[in-house]
């Protein structure tokens, strides 16, 4: 079995890496900005590319939002504004620690929306960051214009992923040399017998491609991760998954669904059950990606991050 005692799911055990600049787009202007949100917590967002604004929230959970870098170059596309969550990246430690719950950060959300002047948000959410964004579309439905959630966290809505889920993923991943290591750590977790390292070593499964790109943004992402408000984030209490389901349910807005053929952290059939809470979403998956899909395959992300919204329909998929 599963231990969701370690943080409630393997998206939130690996750590999400700096944006290797290997894959990095062509450098574009890049500047920081800072608000105030409704607590006085100074917050920033970092702001690159041309065109419609496009709101983006990291997982982790709580990490800096440097790791999602450029996105894989969707920056050339779309005018993306990164928010660092509070206590994060640049953004300020707040002064009431209980303030890094999810449920919390919404008006973090909604303030960011007052100082860049729009009357409604086009939000992206990676992972946890998914969390964060349904909550603010449930509050504030009529400010959101449409939704992209890249494997998101099933967290928020209650959706179960088993053990049967991430094998059948995992197995998908043989060829692959690291694949004995990771999956006996993996056999172990499911058994209850999980070793302190085991959690690490099955990093690998997390990654579409587990090169040494992956290997040093994945190094690097300890430090950006603020472990306190980790741990405060998913507070008991913090939401009630039926009732953001129920919510769901009268969103306008339309919703892109993300995810990667190999991620074991949201397999695909997980996910389709996932693009079926709303009324109008489009569930997309990247062959060959992983978790983190902009870094697997930039280019296919980005051509489906741009993509026209989609229209009608429960869960049409896309390739």
């Amino acid at each position: 079995m599963f231990l969701p005692s370690q943080t409630g799911e393997i998206a939130d055990l690996v750590r999400l890496p700096v944006a290797p600049p290997a894959r990095a787009a062509a450098a574009r202007l890049r500047f920081v900005d800072t608000f105030e949100s409704t607590d006085g917590t100074r917050l920033a967002c970092h702001r690159e590319g041309e065109g419609r604004p496009l709101v983006c929230l990291p997982g982790g959970p709580m990490q800096a939002s440097a790791y999602l870098g450029d996105l894989g170059g969707l920056s050339a596309h779309r005018a993306l504004v990164l928010l660092d969550l509070r206590g994060t990246g640049n953004s300020a430690v707040p002064a009431d620690p209980s303030t890094y719950r999810c449920d919390r950060q919404v008006d973090d959300v909604e303030a960011l929306r007052v100082h860049l002047g729009l009357d409604r948000l086009d939000l992206l959410a990676h992972s946890a960051g998914a969390a964060l964004a349904l909550l603010y579309a449930t509050r504030h439905p009529d400010r959101v214009a449409g939704l992209v959630l890249v494997t998101p966290s099933p967290r928020v809505v209650g959706l179960e992923v088993s053990d049967a889920d991430r094998r059948e993923v995992a197995e998908l991943r043989r060829g692959e040399p690291w694949f004995a290591e990771a999956f006996a750590a993996f056999e172990r977790i499911w058994a209850g017998a999980a070793t302190e390292g085991d959690w690490a070593a099955i990093t690998p499964f997390t990654y579409g491609r587990w090169d040494d790109v992956a290997r040093t943004g994945d190094a690097r992402a300890e430090a950006q991760r603020n472990a306190d408000a980790a741990a405060r984030y998913y507070a008991d209490g913090v939401f009630d998954p039926t009732a953001v389901r129920s919510a769901l349910t009268r969103l306008a807005a339309p919703v892109r669904l993300v995810a990667g053929e190999v991620d074991v952290a949201l397999p695909p059939s997980r996910a389709a059950d996932y693009a079926a809470l709303f009324p109008i979403a489009e569930l997309v998956v990247q062959p060959g990606a992983g978790h983190f899909p902009w870094l697997d395959d930039p280019g296919a992300f980005v051509r489906t991050a741009v993509a026209s919204r989609p229209a009608v329909g429960r869960a049409d998929t896309g390739g």
